[in-house]
């Protein structure tokens, strides 16, 4: 993405086929460029350096320093005139120097006038290379004069070294422009119908009318049993989403209260309800780390007792439901809870893997937490933590393909979390936003309108290949958020749902083939029926438009 100018210029000419913006866009283009490597010499700035590199040529009237300050607030960048709803997004390559740790968690921490902002990045820092931070902030007020500094996560004294500083501003707008683009380029592409006689003539005047049928994104929400004998329920799901996970009714407390007693009735009755409408859906949990979650009598185990106990619930859950589920969580939240490695050694978790690959080969083996994305103030989840510890189980033979980040949400910061998206998806696996939700400390609206901006960077993110919502219905209220009320009719958070639905899909189109017998358009990604007439006569055909660069074309004989 440094290529800027080819870059607008596609900009434009793909917005302006989708009739989206009918002016030249001549903003910022985010550069999604990430590195997960220590380096031996840091690469060059993103953007230049943004208003970094602005500032030295004052051209925007913001002033840089670089202050020397003592102790791990060293080095610190003073920064004027920050503005208010505008989106930053900053990176800079760091390295520590001196003391006795080869690696420390550095932090970078944005203070205005009025506020702290704790954390805007994160790197895990190493001595004698240079590692890559990116992040980003929204400021809720107007800063004349602002310090972003840096420290060592766990407050220890240590020097810090930075070089390549970005700090890129984008009005809500570009950023709106920007992931449109992704959106475009990502999750639709260009087709071209053609209509020809039995001796493949094209002909002109050819009416065309083609509807999607299924979308390729999975877009899904948990359900809980509620959805049992729950018609308005299941109506309401089926005709919105196209994947699913089970709240709790896969977990091992809920299909094993009591040792030996297994019970997955209610499992597999909501199994019968997704089989029939054609929704794929996720394996929530296998086991939890957390001891909170673990069934009491799994807690009072030990040796060779807990080992029996975990070898059974692997072999009977994934011989049960094999090849009904396309991933499985399989012990989930584990850079933050460590239960089972505890009592079974460290390498539990290999063992976990390594039976649910052998029992499920074609199911996606996940590695689910929270706080990954969310922020990144918790030092058991950041991005570099769940890369360091996604690398450790690699290096020991877990066989793992999916990274699963939860996604719970109370004020999202988009720019880190796009950062975050950006570090992770150099890995090469696919990502996948598997719980989101905003808290139920926010007021409805407020929830509707951050859930918005979580699922437009979502679904704009080139490496997500898939997103759940963690929504499903309970009477009594749902975990943080709601879609509906109890009557399924919409709260704010379902309206966005179902605008998003409704963009995120092609509508029916209707054409007339060209003088040379064909017919375009750009549809998002997934399975389509097509319908030909040309005086008395039709056809009718289906096609699956998948991702690529090029054109897909169809020829329609009648």
């Amino acid at each position: 993405m440094r290529d800027s100018t080819l870059l607008i210029i596609s900009v434009f000419f793909l917005l302006m086929a989708n009739s989206l913006v009918a002016y030249f866009y001549d903003g910022p283009i985010y550069d999604s460029t990430a590195y997960t490597e220590c380096k031996g010499q840091p690469e060059e700035p993103l953007y230049r350096g943004g208003i970094f590199k602005n500032a030295e040529e004052q051209s925007q009237g913001v002033e840089l320093q670089v202050e020397d300050s003592i102790g791990y607030y060293t080095p610190s960048f003073v920064l004027n005139g920050l503005a208010q709803d505008t989106i930053y997004c900053f990176s800079i390559w760091v390295r520590i120097e001196g003391g006795n740790s080869s690696s420390a968690p550095i932090r970078a921490t944005l203070q205005t006038e009025d506020k702290i902002y704790d954390c805007i990045g994160t790197v895990l820092a190493k001595r004698g290379c240079w590692s890559f931070l990116k992040g980003g902030f929204v400021l809720d007020s107007p800063s004349h004069q602002s310090i972003l500094f840096f420290q060592n996560a766990d407050d220890t004294d240590i020097n810090i070294a930075v070089a390549s500083p970005s700090l890129q501003p984008f009005t809500w707008e570009q950023w709106s422009i920007n992931q449109q683009y992704i959106i475009n380029t990502k999750r639709k592409r260009a087709v071209t119908i053609h209509v020809a006689n039995s001796k493949g003539k094209r002909l002109q005047g050819a009416s065309i009318t083609v509807e999607q049928v299924s979308k390729d994104f999975p877009f899904g929400s948990a359900i809980a049993k509620t959805i049992l004998g729950n018609l308005p329920y299941q109506n309401w799901f089926v005709k919105r989403f196209n994947a699913a996970v089970f709240e709790n009714e896969l977990k091992w407390y809920a299909t094993e209260p009591d040792q030996g007693k297994l019970n997955y009735s209610i499992a597999d009755q909501m199994l019968e309800f997704v089989r029939a409408n054609q929704i794929i859906v996720r394996g929530h949990n296998i086991f939890w780390e957390d001891p909170k979650y673990t069934p009491a009598w799994v807690v009072n185990l030990t040796g060779t007792q807990l080992q029996s106990a975990v070898n059974l619930r692997i072999q009977s859950l994934m011989s049960k439901y094999k090849g009904e589920f396309i991933h499985w969580d399989v012990s989930n939240e584990m850079l933050h809870f460590d239960f089972y490695e505890q009592r079974l050694g460290p390498h539990a978790t290999l063992h976990f893997f390594e039976t649910s690959h052998k029992s499920d080969p074609l199911a996606t083996l996940f590695m689910n937490d929270f706080n990954v994305v969310e922020t990144c103030s918790d030092v058991n989840s950041t991005v570099d933590a769940y890369i360091s510890r996604l690398r450790e189980l690699q290096e020991v033979g877990v066989f793992m393909d999916g990274i699963g980040l939860e996604g719970h949400f109370t004020i999202p910061n988009l720019p880190l979390m796009r950062a975050i998206l950006d570090k992770l998806a150099t890995l090469g696996l696919p990502i996948w936003l598997t719980e989101v939700d905003i808290s139920k400390t926010l007021d409805k609206y407020s929830q509707a309108i951050f859930l918005e901006q979580v699922l437009r960077e979502g679904f704009s993110h080139p490496s997500v290949n898939g997103i759940m919502l963690w929504t499903a219905f309970h009477p009594q209220g749902c975990y943080q958020m709601c879609l509906t009320d109890s009557n399924f009719q919409n709260l704010p958070a379902g309206d966005v749902v179902d605008k998003l639905l409704q963009e995120w899909e092609t509508v029916d189109i209707n054409g007339i083939t060209d003088e040379y017998g064909s017919y375009s358009f750009y549809g998002f990604l997934g399975e389509y029926r097509v319908n030909a007439r040309y005086g008395n006569r039709t056809a009718n055909s289906t096609f699956s438009l998948s991702g690529g660069e090029e054109t897909r074309h169809l020829t329609i004989q009648l």
